[in-house]
């Protein structure tokens, strides 16, 4: 069996993956309101004691059980994101199955800065979200985030705890790496 080494040049930087998190527990309690909405919907179906007609029973049914889904499936996609930063992009995935995800190239980032108050009032609420004026954003939690300004005049912003760490890890990829200094004459 062969082994293959791999030589590092003197002017790459070592390898480091930052990886971080932001968990919103209140949005729970939303997912718990649309799941009793379902159950309602269900139950509805199940032990009809509506007397005023089938539509009228067809529509409360499907009402309930599709607000149900949406409220359930929408904050539970909002739960907590996490977030990666590793040599090539910054990748942002939201709730339990990672949709919707959002990676941005590292060639496409002009800056990266710490937000020590991001609140979701700022930005309509929860969620993704986009607004003309300000970019778009990953909110899930009122706190401290990471702003990204992006070569195209835009910007990105997303709620994750210990964001200063994630611009600096994200500033050192910015900058062109250092060439190696000659060594200094001897004077033999």
């Amino acid at each position: 069996m062969r082994e293959h080494h791999r030589h590092r040049r003197t002017d790459e930087r070592p390898s480091v993956v930052w990886t971080g998190r932001a968990t919103n527990r209140l949005q729970w309690i939303a997912a718990a309101a649309g799941a009793a909405c379902m159950a309602l919907g269900i139950t509805l179906a199940v032990e009809s004691p509506w007397t005023s007609g089938v539509a009228a029973l067809l529509m409360a049914v499907i009402g309930c059980v599709a607000a149900g889904l949406l409220v359930l499936f929408g904050t539970l996609a909002f739960v907590h994101v996490a977030v990666k930063v590793d040599d090539r992009a910054m990748e942002v995935r939201c709730g339990h199955i990672g949709v919707p995800r959002r990676r941005i190239l590292l060639s496409h980032i002009v800056g990266a800065d710490f937000a020590p108050s991001v609140t979701p009032r700022q930005w309509g609420g929860w969620g993704y979200r986009w607004r003309p004026e300000k970019g778009t954003a990953v909110i899930v939690r009122r706190g401290e985030g990471l702003v990204l300004r992006l070569g195209d005049g835009r910007t990105f912003t997303v709620t994750v705890d210990d964001a200063e760490s994630a611009v600096r890890v994200i500033r050192d990829r910015l900058r062109p790496p250092t060439p190696p200094t000659p060594p200094a004459p001897t004077g033999v």
